[in-house]
């Protein structure tokens, strides 16, 4: 199971680490999405993440965050958040649906993704997503939810 390996975490890790403890433990995973675009976490609690993408790299054509950097932020919260709902040795989290709507354009500096589970069940795991710019507007809001599979 190469997936858990990543984040080299117990169950009574994530029950006892502080949500800044947590966040940094995970926020270095080699080989992902996230780290080839710069998402640095810096909360992380089952109930709550928070991080940041550089738009720096992160850029559409036109000069603003991608639109696809934006989901990707979203689904990776919910990702990691899901699976800190789990027993990660017996059951894995995926993504099965995501829509995200782009309110604002980010033009530069980070934005800073906040992730809050509003539903948790035994197969079933809802989050939302908001994306706000440096300056603390909302950019974009999400709905990412991932299905539970045991390995």
């Amino acid at each position: 199971m190469p997936e858990a390996a990543i984040f080299h975490l117990t169950p009574e890790d994530i029950a006892t680490l502080s949500p800044t403890d947590l966040a940094a433990r995970l926020s270095h995973r080699p080989g992902t999405l996230g780290e080839r675009m710069g998402i640095v976490l810096l909360e992380a609690s089952p109930e709550r993440l928070v991080a940041t993408l550089p738009v720096e790299g992160n850029r559409q054509p036109a000069g603003r965050l991608h639109g696809g950097a934006s989901a990707a932020l979203a689904e990776e919260l919910a990702s990691i958040g899901s699976w800190l709902n789990l027993d990660i040795r017996r059951e894995v989290a995926v993504g099965v649906d995501l829509n995200i709507t782009h309110v604002r354009g980010a033009t530069g500096g980070d934005v800073r993704g906040v992730a809050e589970r509003v539903y948790r069940g035994r197969s079933v795991l809802v989050w939302t997503v908001s994306i706000f710019n440096e300056h603390g507007k909302l950019t974009s809001t999400a709905r990412c939810t991932c299905n539970v599979v045991r390995v």
